[in-house]
């Protein structure tokens, strides 16, 4: 019996009162894979995540996550399945400032209830996967922005969610601090074969997590390597445009296409 997919939206529309934010969009998240989504600002990318956690709900149309269709569920089946099986990075730090690293990080299992000795090793493992495991101690004002942003992917990957939502994760970092945080998501999504949403209207990033990938050597350490990005099978690209979705396709079928939506954010 074959899996459900990850996330899979099926003719989602969304308005406000200033009029529609999403209008029929249709896509499936295969497990495994990563669907880089794009757009320029206002184009509907952060209302489409937060439709796939739950936090809006759509006026027409579907959503499953792993099979489950979301959007008659009460809050409480809506908290678990997050908890369970979903973790996201906003574009806005979400960090507790009166809490240590070790503790914000440890904070979704902890209300999972999670017995004390797993979770503390989970959390130690994801502390050192970001590269804060001798910052445990600290506090979020002790730390630099990069660290604060690697604290935020540390909150979400922790325990390993099936399902990542990335919404800008990058936003605002220098380019160092910004390549570091795109080796964690291509980590997670090749070693942890996590299944995730990325969204940023920055189509370098495109370029490097197409381009890039991870694997562990003989002795168990991760090593990050370039490769063609026509060997990007597990990532496919969605651009949308006003609400609806433009273009989707491979990353090389990104870069061919003459699609006039795609010449226009790739040639404003």
């Amino acid at each position: 019996m074959n899996e459900a997919p990850a996330i899979e939206f099926r003719n989602v529309g969304l308005s406000f009162d200033s009029g529609f934010a999403l209008t029929d969009v249709s896509f499936t998240l295969q497990r495994g894979e990563m669907i880089f989504i794009t757009g320029n600002s206002a184009s509907g990318k952060t209302v489409l995540l937060h439709l796939a956690i739950g936090l809006l709900r759509p006026d027409a149309g579907e959503i499953f996550i792993e099979g489950r269709e979301i959007e008659r569920l009460k809050e409480e089946e809506l908290l678990r399945i997050r908890a369970a099986s979903m973790g996201i990075v906003f574009q806005e730090s979400s960090l507790f400032t009166g809490m240590s690293v070790y503790d914000n990080a440890a904070y979704r299992l902890d209300e999972q209830g999670w017995p004390e000795e797993k979770l503390d090793a989970a959390v130690r493992e994801i502390l050192q996967f970001v590269g804060l495991d001798k910052d445990a101690d600290k506090l979020p004002e002790e730390l630099s922005i990069g660290m604060g942003r690697r604290l935020e992917f540390a909150r979400a990957l922790v325990g390993w969610p099936r399902i990542m939502l990335f919404d800008e994760p990058t936003s605002g970092l220098d380019p160092i601090n910004e390549r570091m945080m795109l080796d964690l998501v291509i980590r997670a999504r090749d070693i942890h074969k996590i299944s995730s949403l990325y969204v940023t209207k920055e189509l370098r990033e495109l370029a490097y997590l197409a381009g890039h990938f991870a694997f562990q050597d003989g002795a168990g350490n991760v090593v990050i390597k370039e490769r063609a990005i026509e060997n990007a099978a597990e990532m496919r690209v969605m651009l949308l445009e006003e609400g609806r979705v433009a273009f989707t396709g491979t990353p090389v079928e990104f870069q061919l296409t003459t699609s006039p939506a795609v010449m226009r954010m790739t040639q404003p």
